[in-house]
């Protein structure tokens, strides 16, 4: 069995510099776990520890069952898929990927046969006895984790290994690695700053800020139910709109007052939201859940909203407006026929029922 389970571990650099604090995860097996955040917020140093590449200042981890603190990185039985590829350039695609292989002083004819299975699974077998110089960018991380592969690890680590090919090659290798996560039926854990990336190809992911691990989740579950303000906004491309503004109860309703613009919130959202009133508190609302008022048939008048459309920007498939309210600005997704006027007011709809709510203070989701 791989599972992969982090106890309160912790690193702190010379300079009381505190990397991870106090990590709690568990990894089942099997299963593909995403490890996302901004640069800096303790991932990739996660990573290496799991790796045994990082010395742990505090805490357990437990690879297979195996308390692993101590054992040396060669004997933890894992393969890790580095940013940069970390090929030999004087090695054919044959000797890297049989590097490791050798080593451990595999015989011969089974080198042969992993590295032709690996090779035919990544499509790979016409460039065995090519150089990495003559080969694309796609084409090395092909061959990154072949060496990989033809391990047969217990846990597969990767260290944003898409982040250094053209757009078009990573949404291609984002789908070849989730095929062979089907393919191989092996334990995952994968680093990226990229929350798409995350967010399609996780069965959960678990999204850092400064060494702590804020919400760990089904990548749909963090999308809809954010912990906190920032999980909310660093999920979700683009990021979820946030303005802050004051809770009035009038006449047995509860409305947001942003200042420039007043929104009734949905009866089912009282009983969390009626402590609050008299206070500020943080509203957040996707960019798909603001509506252009001309194309919303029944549009509740208490959720339309007065404001201005500062820039138009088709992509296409749709497209985003930038609008503002005179005192907080937002945008929209909307549909690729609307194509409101620049630098003019319109009425756009609040979908209230699809809002989140936190508290000024904590910034945590009020539930």
């Amino acid at each position: 069995m791989a599972q992969v389970s982090l106890r309160d571990v912790g690193k702190i650099f010379p300079g009381n510099i505190k990397a991870v604090d106090g990590v709690n995860l568990g990894v089942e097996n099997k299963e593909f776990m995403v490890l996302v955040g901004p640069s800096g917020c303790g991932k990739s140093t996660t990573l290496r520890m799991i790796a045994g590449l990082e010395d742990i200042s505090s805490g357990d981890i437990y690879i297979g069952n195996k308390h692993v603190n101590d054992m040396p990185a060669k004997d933890r039985d894992i393969a890790m898929v580095f940013q940069n590829y970390a090929l030999y350039p004087h090695m054919t695609v044959f000797e890297n990927m049989s590097f490791g292989l050798r080593l451990r002083h595999i015989p011969k004819a089974e080198i042969t046969q992993r590295v032709s299975e690996a090779a035919d699974i990544l499509g790979i077998k016409r460039f065995l006895n090519r150089k990495p110089r003559e080969l694309s960018g796609g084409e090395r991380q092909r061959v990154a984790l072949g060496r990989a592969i033809v391990r047969k690890p217990m846990v597969f680590l990767f260290d944003e290994p898409l982040s250094n090919l053209d757009a078009k090659m990573r949404v291609q290798m984002r789908t070849e690695i989730h095929k062979l996560h089907i393919r191989l039926q092996t334990t995952i854990i994968y680093v990226t700053h990229d929350q798409v990336e995350a967010m399609t190809m996780g069965d959960r992911i678990a999204v850092m800020k400064d060494g702590i691990i804020q919400q760990v989740a089904d990548p749909i579950t963090v999308y809809d139910k954010p912990k906190n303000k920032f999980v909310a906004g660093f999920i979700g491309s683009p990021s979820m709109n946030f303005m802050s503004g004051t809770i009035i109860k009038k006449e047995n309703r509860i409305y947001f007052d942003e200042g420039k613009i007043r929104v009734k919130v949905v009866d089912d959202m009282y009983p969390r939201i009626a402590p609050y009133a008299g206070k500020e508190i943080i509203l957040g609302i996707r960019s798909e859940d603001v509506y252009d008022k001309l194309f919303v048939s029944l549009a509740p008048p208490e959720n339309i909203v007065r404001v201005n459309c500062e820039v138009y920007e088709p992509l296409g498939s749709e497209v985003y407006l930038y609008l503002n309210t005179g005192k907080h600005t937002f945008i929209a997704r909307v549909g690729a026929h609307d194509k409101p006027k620049v630098n003019q007011d319109m009425d756009v709809v609040f979908d209230m029922s699809k809002v989140h709510f936190f508290d000024k203070a904590t910034e945590e989701t009020i539930v």
